[in-house]
């Protein structure tokens, strides 16, 4: 089943769609170029927001585990991606341990470790999942909702080698977003450590990332003839924040009125009737926490004590210090009556699939990524890379391809922030 939605704005993305139509054969050659200079990350994800304006990326992880939304029918798809990643990383491999997050009681993150695993074997691997969690000290089966199960096991390390019990794996393919920190049994392995630990949020921000993003739809832009706003949101960031005790908030008020202005500028010059918004969020970190819709700098000086307990810790109690004030895409898209956006994956340098993440209670201008969210697999037709010349933009395939084209424009920004990180 392909989604069908509904988009209350055409005018600017349907000539954006059909700008990036007409130039896929200069796209795919530029990208063809950029992957001999930058390795993609081993995997990716990309949420995306279509405004009707404007379409771009709001958020990048580098641990993407929604691959149970996928839609099976392109598990040939990621299986032949995972091979391409791992013969170029590790010709040799032959055995994958796989370590996920801490969550034994979610049973849609365990679907997704599953399917991962599936994956992994698929493409010719032998697969181990290994728990960070103390209390696995021997294999542990887990139930699933679905009707399989999971089986995690205690991880030993040997000099600097990781592995379980009689096994000994040449790739540690990495789950888990080290919000808090690379754990000591992770460090200085002699294994390939896919993504490297420096991708982990405790050492990665976001701001980063969209400054490499900002590099990337420039040199786009260029390419095709397009204003990169188009594809890509202002932003800033404010340092040594505590909301607790109200400390930066003359410096987020200041960026917020600051980003605020140029989206004006902008609504101006394309003639959009919305109100402009920003969304201040964590400079690290996932799951949707540490998340606000601003439209005034007022705002952020008027908190409640709720709103500042909900701003001041994100993921496993870490207190936010960094703090981006990004600006706020409109989400025009509507499937089945939820506000819905665009979720992209990707495996080496390949789409493989995505779904849409729809929030019946979240508005056009809210963060979707919250208690309540509901998933539909997005059939991506060729898997956004066969468009179709003789349909209209706005068509299913051509519009997955644009959605395609932007997520890639996200995992090439990634390539570069890796690799200043490693530098």
């Amino acid at each position: 089943m392909v989604p069908r939605l509904t988009t209350a704005l055409k005018g600017p993305l349907l000539e954006l769609e059909q700008r990036i139509l007409t130039a896929q054969p200069a796209i795919e050659h530029w990208f063809r170029t950029q992957w001999q200079e930058h390795t993609p990350p081993f995997y990716s994800s990309v949420d995306l927001r279509n405004s009707g304006f404007k379409l771009a990326p709001v958020d990048t992880n580098l641990f993407p585990g929604g691959f149970n939304n996928l839609n099976p029918d392109f598990l040939p798809l990621c299986v032949h991606a995972v091979q391409s990643a791992v013969e170029k990383i590790c010709p040799e491999a032959r055995g994958v341990l796989l370590i996920p997050e801490n969550h034994t009681r979610n049973q849609f993150y365990l679907q997704n470790v599953a399917q991962l695993g599936r994956i992994l074997r698929q493409a010719g691997f032998n697969v181990r999942i290994g728990s960070l969690l103390p209390e696995i000290t021997q294999p542990t089966t887990l139930e699933l909702a679905n009707g399989n199960t999971l089986t995690l096991e205690p991880l030993v390390r040997t000099g600097n080698r990781l592995g379980v019990k009689d096994f000994d794996p040449c790739v540690i393919l990495l789950n888990n977003d080290l919000s808090s920190g690379a754990p000591d049994i992770l460090k200085n392995l002699e294994q390939t450590v896919l993504p490297p630990l420096e991708a982990g949020w405790y050492v990665r921000r976001k701001s980063r990332h969209f400054a490499a993003y900002h590099q990337v739809t420039g040199q786009f832009a260029d390419l095709i003839k397009i204003d990169p706003w188009l594809i890509d949101p202002y932003f800033a960031v404010c340092n040594q924040v505590n909301f607790h005790e109200k400390v930066g908030e003359d410096c987020l008020a200041a960026q917020v009125d600051a980003v605020l202005q140029q989206i004006r500028a902008k609504y101006a010059e394309y003639d959009v009737k919305q109100d402009p918004f920003v969304i201040v969020k964590a400079d690290a970190g996932t799951y949707g926490m540490g998340i606000m819709t601003v439209k005034d700098a007022s705002e952020v000086r008027d908190l409640n004590r709720k709103q500042r307990n909900k701003m001041a810790v994100v993921k496993e109690g870490l207190q936010v210090s960094d703090v981006l004030v990004q600006e706020g895409v409109y989400t025009f898209e509507n499937l089945n009556e939820a506000v819905a956006e665009p979720v992209v994956y990707m495996i080496d340098r390949y789409v493989v699939g995505g779904f849409y993440r729809m929030h019946t209670e979240r508005g056009v201008d809210e963060n979707l990524n919250a208690p309540g969210m509901r998933f539909e697999p997005l059939a991506f037709e060729d898997c956004c890379i066969l468009p179709n010349p003789d349909c209209e933009p706005d068509d299913m395939p051509n519009r997955f391809y644009a959605y395609g084209v932007v997520a890639r424009l996200a995992m090439l920004a990634a390539s570069l922030e890796l690799e200043g990180m490693q530098a």
